[in-house]
């Protein structure tokens, strides 16, 4: 097995334009990647869930702007979505998965409703938009998966196992499927963006209904995300840059940590579960045949 990270890294000369599939264009990230890369020449093919929520870029862009509803829910809409968007723009050079929330409160604060629809939201529709977009890249010889994942997907806080969840299984499904097509060209790299200032730490975000049990612990720490805003570290416009710019990177990069925040939470909960691990190996081996 070949390890992508010890590959060398070289920044490739820059296309004169590049065609990009963003799913989740209306706010946040996706709309932050598509207004600079619009902004710059490039071709975007972006998805929205609120029909009209991008017209001002409709207009503004005009042919250089494919628009397609999709709720990723909707998981046979998304390849149908995908194979129009590649159909529409010809070839794709670059798909980003980013649609997305998040849902916070304790395991038991949050329904058995707000489950399914997060799970089926967050991870399932990041595996479906990759395979929908799988066929079509492997017949032009490549080009670049970018999944926006999260801190969250390397990390674990109380009052957010769901969320971590979603984005843990969408890590583990990633970093595998880099492994089944690099052969083919594709390459695929993993954003962990920390605490930023987008629509998810606003309009994005559910929190579960609140329980008394759980008033003095520790989960209850993400109720504030309800009575206020939040300061957050995060730029969105210097992320987008970052992201943007990694897609010129060769090989791709497996993982692209964004956010001071991120690097201080990831690089201890690394450690953390190393010192866990490491003095088990003798009792580890015990069980071998």
């Amino acid at each position: 097995m070949v390890s992508l990270a010890r590959l060398p890294v070289t920044r490739l000369p820059r296309m004169t334009t590049h065609s990009w599939f963003i799913t989740g264009v209306n706010s946040g990230f996706g709309r932050e990647l598509t207004e600079q890369l619009l902004a710059r020449g490039d071709r975007v093919a972006g998805t929205v869930r609120r029909e009209g929520s991008v017209d001002d870029l409709v207009a503004k862009y005009g042919d250089q702007f494919w628009v397609g509803h999709l709720d990723v829910t909707d998981l046979p809409a998304v390849r149908t979505t995908v194979d129009a968007a590649f159909a529409a723009l010809g070839r794709i050079d670059v798909v980003v998965i980013n649609a997305g929330y998040g849902l916070f409160g304790a395991a038991e604060e949050v329904s058995d409703q707000q489950v399914v629809h997060h799970i089926t939201t967050n991870l399932l529709g990041s595996v479906q938009t990759a395979r929908a977009a799988l066929p079509h890249l492997r017949a032009q010889g490549g080009g670049r998966l970018i999944q926006i994942s999260s801190v969250a997907g390397l990390t674990a806080h109380p009052g957010a196992s769901l969320y971590h969840a979603s984005k843990w299984g969408v890590e583990g499904f990633m970093e595998a499927l880099a492994q089944e097509v690099a052969p083919f060209g594709i390459g695929v790299t993993l954003v962990e963006p920390g605490g930023a200032s987008t629509a998810f730490s606003r309009g994005s975000l559910q929190i579960g209904a609140p329980l008394d049990a759980y008033d003095d612990n520790p989960a209850a720490f993400v109720r504030i995300f309800r009575e206020k805003d939040v300061p957050l570290l995060g730029d969105p416009a210097k992320v987008a840059a970052r992201v943007i710019e990694s897609a010129a990177v060769e090989p791709a990069p497996p993982r692209l940590v964004l956010g001071s925040d991120s690097y201080a939470a990831i690089t201890t909960s690394l450690r953390n579960r190393l010192a866990q691990v490491e003095p088990q190996e003798a009792t580890a081996a015990a069980t071998d045949v």
